[in-house]
């Protein structure tokens, strides 16, 4: 198990294993105040010893004033002068591990420390067959030509296209390939449940991601509460959403905000009377409205 934590802007000197339980060791003190050997022992497959060892470098090494042994607890907890430091220190460390933990869990695998209180509501899996996804990946990495047979809602009739793929993207509710599209002659979004037949590779493309302006266009999405709501009502939801100044500002791409949107559960082309149910609004509207719709 590797844990996908954004370490702050310090170099250490260890695999990405050991740093892996290293960061578990600083997420799981600081949230849950209490460690010890199990759960280092549980989540990672190792000895007591080892596990003894890891405690022993990371409070050595790596944080001499984060953790102190406590006997009523029987482990660690975090010091009055605890400081992040192979990890960002903030709730969505701790909230990743945990939806990390309950997708991973199963009868046969699950990576457990002792805190399980979580329920997730998760879309239904999108039927991807392993060869597509194996073909994909394979041109990705080695910036291939793919020849595919695409389905799509407007023609019953899968086509066959052929595309440079180059990143893979997930969304809340499905995950697609971004890609130069031949037929097209430009970048367009692939669904991979929409991938059917057998695939060819056809030698090195010369569209690569570099040549995709929209990926590489920086939008930011300026979020406010929505104005209809009352003066309470417009602060919790900027409390709720941690604005500045009654602000969130979401950066991202011009390939990009349109998941953005609909992840927010905002649509550009639907937003000229805004309801009161909604409880957020674009403030910037205008501008990502001209950049997603055909002038004219």
């Amino acid at each position: 198990m590797t844990l996908a934590i954004t370490p702050l802007d310090k170099n250490f000197d260890y695999s990405p294993d050991v740093l892996s339980r290293y960061r578990l060791i600083e997420i799981l003190a600081l949230w849950e105040g209490r460690l010890t050997t199990k759960h280092l022992c549980k989540c990672f497959d190792i000895g007591r010893q080892q596990a003894s060892k890891d405690i022993r470098i990371y409070r050595e090494e790596i944080a001499p004033h984060n953790l102190e042994y406590d006997k009523q607890l029987r482990g660690y907890k975090p010091t009055e002068h605890f400081e992040a430091v192979l990890t960002s220190g903030t709730v969505e460390d701790y909230l990743s591990l945990l939806a990390f933990n309950k997708r991973r869990s199963s009868k046969a695998v699950q990576f457990h420390w002792g805190f399980d209180n979580i329920a997730m509501i998760v879309p239904p899996i999108r039927n991807v067959q392993p060869s597509m996804l194996q073909a994909v990946v394979r041109a990705i990495s080695n910036k291939q030509r793919l020849e595919i047979d695409y389905l799509s809602l407007d023609n019953p009739i899968a086509e066959t296209r052929v595309i440079a793929p180059h990143t893979l993207v997930q969304t809340p509710l499905r995950w697609h390939v971004r890609a130069y599209c031949e037929k097209n002659k430009g970048y367009r979004d692939f669904v991979l449940s929409r991938f059917s037949g057998d695939t060819h590779q056809l030698g090195v493309t010369p569209n690569l991601i570099d040549g995709d302006e929209a990926w590489h266009m920086p939008v930011t999405v300026d979020l406010i509460a929505n104005t209809k709501l009352n003066l309470h009502q417009r602060d919790l939801v900027e409390l709720d959403y941690g604005m500045q100044d009654g602000h969130l500002k979401i950066p991202t791409s011009l390939a990009l905000v349109n998941y953005v949107l609909l992840s927010l559960g905002l649509n550009v082309l639907e937003v000229d009377v805004v309801s009161e149910q909604q409880q957020i609004a674009i403030k910037n509207l205008e501008e990502i409205r001209s950049l997603l719709l055909p002038q004219g």
